[in-house]
């Protein structure tokens, strides 16, 4: 598959504000804060636009390739042939070309969808649209009553330090990738957090990771989406710091894959 060279981007940009410490007028002082990047991406595949996401344009290559893989456009990453970048003024743009059959295929169930920072349905045209039966996975359970916890406690102790773009400014969500024992290997930020995982899906894909082989962990609560998106994958289990919603463990429930919530270093709840 053809790559174009992506620049590397800090996620991030310095804007002035006041920073108050008190009550007091004496108490403001004029600053520069660190500020998370949000931009509209436009994904467009084999020349037709298919939907405007919000996202921190960085990685904006393994986020292409997490996202159609994720979103049902094509099974497997060999499917995508293509993808290239350009940048606009206060945008950018994504090219991505897949196999004919797949763009056939995607044609005939097209969609528009507009994406935003906290949402991963944004913009469908109906309720018939919206999936959620994201498919059995095959993968069997890594982690047993004995082996969770100690794997969900290294995880979390692990996370913050690889938390770069939050370190900085904040605002953003994170999605790493954990070995079997919770040992943390790849980690991927955006304003986003379904767009931090499918930069996390994305660079695993390309890296060539069989994604069966470990577990997500992601600073975010447990949606709908994240489940479903980590199902497609065949991802076994899906753990998070916050709560999941009904929808997550129902969807998450069907598809066999294991959820974890609320998990800390010294605790965590499993939902399924």
């Amino acid at each position: 598959m053809k790559l174009d060279s992506e620049p590397e981007r800090a996620g991030f940009q310095l804007r002035s504000a006041v920073r108050h410490r008190g009550t007091a007028p004496q108490d403001a002082s004029d600053t520069s804060d660190s500020v998370a990047e949000e931009a509209p991406v436009a994904l467009v595949i084999n020349g037709i636009s298919h939907a405007v996401m919000m996202v921190t344009p960085r990685e904006l290559q393994p986020f292409a390739m997490g996202f159609v893989l994720t979103e049902g456009l094509v099974a497997k990453a060999a499917d995508v042939y293509d993808i290239e970048t350009r940048e606009h003024a206060r945008s950018f743009e994504v090219e991505i070309t897949i196999a004919q059959e797949n763009f056939v295929q995607l044609k005939q169930q097209r969609r528009s969808m507009a994406g935003r920072s906290g949402c991963g349905v944004c913009g469908i045209e109906s309720l018939e649209l919206l999936d959620l039966k994201p498919g059995r996975i095959t993968t069997p359970a890594l982690h047993d009553e004995a082996s969770l916890p100690p794997a969900i406690a290294r995880a979390a102790a692990q996370l913050g330090g690889h938390q770069q773009l939050m370190r900085a400014t904040g605002g953003v969500h994170a999605a790493a990738w954990c070995d079997a024992s919770g040992a943390v290997l790849k980690v991927c930020e955006d304003v986003g957090r379904h767009n931090a995982l499918d930069k996390l899906i994305g660079h695993l894909a390309l890296d060539g990771v069989d994604m069966r082989a470990g577990f997500v962990f992601m600073s975010s609560r447990a949606s709908y989406e994240l489940v479903r998106k980590a199902a497609r994958m065949n991802i076994p289990m899906l753990a998070t710091i916050s709560a999941p919603s009904t929808l997550a463990i129902d969807v998450a429930s069907e598809a066999g894959i294991k959820l974890v919530s609320f998990c800390r270093q010294d605790g965590c709840v499993e939902y399924t």
